[in-house]
């Protein structure tokens, strides 16, 4: 159906139709074309806005109350409250009774709140009831058996066309001026509304060349994206760079606004006003995120990592402190040492089987016992003191719980298939089934930030 044309031709009300539905993208011109054709045929009716309504039976009564006030005084005097469709369809045959015709159109009703999926079946049968009412459905998007009733005739409008948008983006554009909350310039430059004219329209056209499918399913966004883009857009023209007749090199200038889609991105936050690349400065007081827990939940999550990634015959050379640490260097550094030919063991190394299979599962009982080496050695280096003196006073109480706190993070995961892969719940108790087996459920690039932390080494202590 064309736009342009008297709606009063296209729309079949004429046959007086029992339903009829009006669908398209937002903005397509259904709730104005229906508007006015309802001021044409001069018909009794009544639009409900059903996205104002936010219950089920507040719109069956504001319903009535629409159609009661369009009839006039000639309206008999009903009960407004309605608890279901039943009492809704006899309070609506009292109001309806003795009329010619009737038109009832819900505007919106796909976008009902709390909607009962047989709502728009029941509001559908409307007409096999009553047969002086006519119903119209405007929606954006018809599901299929939607209304239960596939005999009910529909009428697409489709989106615009680029002309189309394009012609009704300027018919309002947007200010050539500063913001309301920036102050001007007290010698800053002057604009007509010629050079308004001649730069609104190639601004809207590259727009929607350079955004087009994301930005212009309506025209509502595409209004909104313009309104973001104008006032990153203008300012060399405001700061006195350029001229509004020099669009090329504004083009030139503002090129990174329209390569960028963050401003597609829905959010409560407003976006920041995007900024030239060039002027764009590093912040240096901002530092990196970081992870950081306490000393003894950071060694235990160590402890659990390396437990995962080193196969148990590893354990006397890497954490016993009767082991070197010239022979674990050895071990992690070459671990092919048995070879004398070095160039053909570095051409034809393989990749260990550990690291092929991810992290492995493993015991309660390994990973304390490597806790226990890693927090001695921690603990001669000067620190640790305080956490080791609360684990011998409360026994393994203290460490049972924080390795809790770190199964409940999600940082390890019970395996098997008592804990489903997953880490909450009641896989967060470390006694249950005497202990099980675990596994670490973060990455090694994780690991090296937090070994980092407790300044570990933890390159030192994974074989490659």
């Amino acid at each position: 159906m064309q736009r342009d044309s008297n709606p009063a031709d296209s729309l079949p009300l004429s046959r007086d139709p029992p339903n009829l539905v009006l669908h398209g993208t937002e903005a397509t011109g259904k709730s104005f074309t229906i508007n006015a054709l309802l001021k044409l045929i001069q018909t009794p009716s009544a639009i409900i806005r059903s996205k104002e309504c936010i219950t089920t039976r507040h719109l069956l009564q504001r319903t009535l109350t629409e159609i009661q006030n369009a009839l006039g005084n000639t309206a008999p005097s009903i009960d407004g409250r309605c608890e279901s469709i039943s009492a809704f369809v006899l309070q609506l045959q009292r109001l309806l009774d003795g009329q010619k015709k009737f038109i009832l159109v819900f505007d919106n009703v796909d976008r009902q709140r709390e909607a009962a999926p047989t709502l728009l079946p029941a509001l559908a049968r409307l007409g096999e009831l009553i047969p002086n009412l006519t119903t119209i459905f405007i929606i954006t998007f018809p599901r299929p058996n939607l209304f239960q009733d596939p005999g009910i005739p529909h009428i697409h409008f489709p989106p615009y066309t680029r002309a189309e948008l394009l012609n009704l983006i300027s018919a309002s554009p947007l200010p050539l001026q500063h913001p309301i909350n920036a102050s001007p310039p007290p010698n800053g430059p002057t604009f007509t509304s010629a050079d308004l004219d001649y730069l609104w329209p190639r601004f809207t056209a590259a727009v929607h060349d350079s955004l087009a499918q994301p930005a212009t399913n309506s025209l509502p966004s595409f209004r909104t994206l313009c309104a973001r883009l104008w006032p990153a857009f203008i300012a060399p023209i405001l700061s006195n760079q350029y001229s509004p007749r020099e669009f090329s090199k504004l083009m030139v200038r503002n090129r990174h606004l329209f390569q960028s889609e963050d401003l597609l991105k829905h959010s409560i936050v407003p976006p920041p006003p995007p900024s030239h690349p060039s002027t764009a400065t590093p912040n240096p007081l901002k530092k990196p995120q970081t992870f950081t827990l306490p000393p003894l939940p950071t060694h235990l999550l160590l402890s659990a990592y390396l437990a995962s990634h080193t196969l148990p015959k590893h354990d006397t050379l890497l954490f016993s402190k009767y082991s070197s640490s010239r022979k674990r260097r050895r071990l992690t550094a070459t671990p092919h040492a048995h070879n004398k030919k070095t160039h053909v063991a570095n051409t034809n190394r393989k990749i260990s089987r550990i690291a092929m299979l991810g992290a492995q599962a493993f015991p309660l009982e390994r990973m304390l016992a490597i806790h226990s080496a890693l927090f001695r050695d921690y603990d001669d280096d000067g620190e640790g003191g305080d956490w080791k003196r609360k684990r011998a006073q409360g026994g393994e109480a203290e460490v049972l719980m924080q390795f809790s706190t770190l199964v409940g993070m999600g940082l390890i995961a019970r395996a098997g298939a008592a804990g489903g892969g997953g880490g909450g719940g009641g896989g967060a108790d470390p006694l249950a089934d005497g202990g099980g087996k675990w596994r670490v459920n973060v990455g090694k690039e994780f690991m090296r930030q937090v070994a980092r932390s407790v300044r570990f080494d933890l390159d030192s202590y994974l074989l490659e």
